[in-house]
């Protein structure tokens, strides 16, 4: 069911929950994104695009450094 939509830049679990590590963390970001299929709507993704441009232009998204 989560293939029946088309891939894009980001979507409701990347904007909603931080990166995943566990079993249960990846769970939680499927349940987002199922959700995202049922609820799909003009407005959802305007708050997702709101939500990533809030993220990038306010540094919010996680990082790391290479450190050499």
């Amino acid at each position: 069911m989560r293939h029946v939509v088309r891939p894009g830049l980001t979507g409701w679990a990347q904007v909603n929950y931080p990166y995943t590590n566990t079993i249960e963390e990846q769970q939680i970001k499927l349940r987002y994104d199922l959700y995202y299929i049922r609820e799909r709507s003009t407005f959802l993704d305007f708050k997702i695009l709101v939500k990533t441009i809030s993220t990038v232009l306010f540094f919010k998204g996680q990082y790391t450094f290479n450190k050499i």
